[in-house]
């Protein structure tokens, strides 16, 4: 008697330059019942784990107690292209170890829908990899404001970070949804609505 497997869950690939309001959105996906790996987070515990010795050694003292300081660490890599390529041939591949792991243990959980939080997703080429794109955005006044007012934030860090990510237009352009993030968190958590809708009727995938 064979038994049915569990199909591979639809993955949305969830993205938005920095200040966009991608957290939030993620968090209205988990709201409607659909798991979220956050690529983030991931990282975090990837800086606490076995690879934080490796990255002492290619970058020394930028660990503290065993853990990664990511400020120290961001200090050693922002504005140098040799060194960020070497940290992320080092990380990006165990994030993506941790999504595949995540997406199976998805499938044999029976989810249709879940959602890869990938700040990065078009700068890695992880679009590819995803079902459909979903973009979170705000003008660009809108986006300074928010970044600015983080700790420790200057005008030369912003600029660093949005040196590497693709620009906000080109993201939407690429993408199969956008979630307007300015427009009020009830207006965001309809548009995730619709999303989650329109997918599940099978319109609009990759």
């Amino acid at each position: 008697m064979s038994v049915d497997t569990p199909a591979r869950p639809l993955v949305i690939g969830l993205t938005g330059s920095i200040g966009m309001g991608k957290s939030t959105t993620a968090d209205l996906f988990r709201a409607e019942g659909v798991p979220v790996y956050d690529s983030d987070r991931a990282v975090h515990e990837i800086y606490r784990g076995p690879a934080a010795a490796r990255i002492e050694e290619m970058f020394p003292g930028t660990t503290v107690d065993g853990v990664v300081d990511r400020a120290r660490l961001a200090a050693r890599v922002l504005g140098d292209p040799e060194a960020l390529r070497r940290l992320e041939a080092l990380v990006h591949p165990l994030v993506a170890a941790g999504r595949d792991e995540f997406l199976e243990a998805s499938r044999l959980a029976g989810e249709r829908v879940v959602v890869f939080d990938i700040p990065l997703l078009f700068e890695i080429g992880a679009e590819k990899d995803v079902d459909a794109v979903v973009v979170v955005s705000a003008p660009p006044e809108i986006q300074r404001a928010r970044v600015l007012a983080r700790p420790g934030m200057t005008d030369e860090k912003f600029a660093a970070i949005l040196a590497k990510q693709t620009p906000d237009a080109e993201k939407r352009a690429q993408a199969d949804f956008v979630v307007h993030s300015d427009r009020g968190l009830d207006s965001a958590r309809q548009e995730v609505r619709l999303i989650l809708e329109t997918l599940a009727q099978g319109k609009a995938v990759r």
